[in-house]
């Protein structure tokens, strides 16, 4: 389980511009649940996601991780937190071009020291469970735009991690992709992952297996529908 607790985000503190992108959040994310942060441009939906998968700190409040205070360690502990229980995946995929897709999901698991035998055969497992791996030797810019969004996703996996993080993930997809993202989401889901998405899209807002959707404006949560299982 993670939880927030009265988490602030303020950006230039103390500055005549000083923003606050996220305001005084306390929020639980129950274990393998899926939670959709939803709320126009602005409202502070991807900040919160760098908030809950430790890509920032906190400027006041407090994150714990299974009763672990993660938002005061010391940045090389946090970062291996952030390497063994959460995955990300982009708006735009952040794919690095030029790479192979097989290069480009390896590369999150270099930090780990694995054997590069046994991070190779890691990647292309992950890369079967999501049907591209006969593309694991094409250059990510040669993708189609579903091949890129497996390819993402299989690179947020290769980790295993336990909480899986997803950014606008259906904003530049037609219906068929859109479709497609959720499936795998579901089949997430069935295993056991703790999914947490930021999105104004009905299709994932309404989608069946949408646990809880947390609405923010202007930095603060507004409503909910559903409540995490303790």
């Amino acid at each position: 389980m993670l939880e927030l607790t009265q988490v602030t985000k303020l950006y230039n503190e103390g500055q005549p511009n000083e923003l606050a992108a996220v305001r005084e959040v306390s929020l639980t994310i129950a274990t393998g649940e899926v939670t959709v942060l939803e709320g126009p441009s602005g409202s502070g939906k991807t900040t919160l996601l760098t908030l809950i998968g430790c890509l920032a700190r906190p400027t006041h409040g407090r994150v714990v991780l299974d009763g672990r205070p993660l938002s005061g360690l010391p940045e090389p502990h946090l970062a291996q937190v952030r390497r063994q229980t959460f995955g990300f995946a982009f708006q735009r995929f952040n794919l690095i071009t030029g790479l192979s897709a097989l290069h480009n999901v390896m590369l999150p698991a270099y930090p780990l020291g694995l054997p590069h035998a046994q991070l190779v055969a890691r990647a292309r497992e992950v890369m079967a469970r999501l049907g591209i791996a006969h593309r694991e030797a094409t250059r990510v810019e040669l993708l189609s735009g579903g091949e890129m969004q497996r390819t993402a996703i299989a690179r947020a996996l290769i980790n295993d991690p336990a909480i899986v993080i997803a950014d606008e993930p259906t904003a530049n997809l037609d219906s068929q992709l859109a479709t497609q993202f959720l499936e795998i989401m579901a089949t997430l889901k069935a295993r056991g992952k703790t999914i947490v998405m930021s999105s104004h899209d009905p299709r994932i807002t309404r989608a069946a297996l949408v646990d809880r959707v947390v609405t923010l404006a202007d930095g603060r949560v507004v409503g909910s529908t559903g409540e995490p299982s303790s």
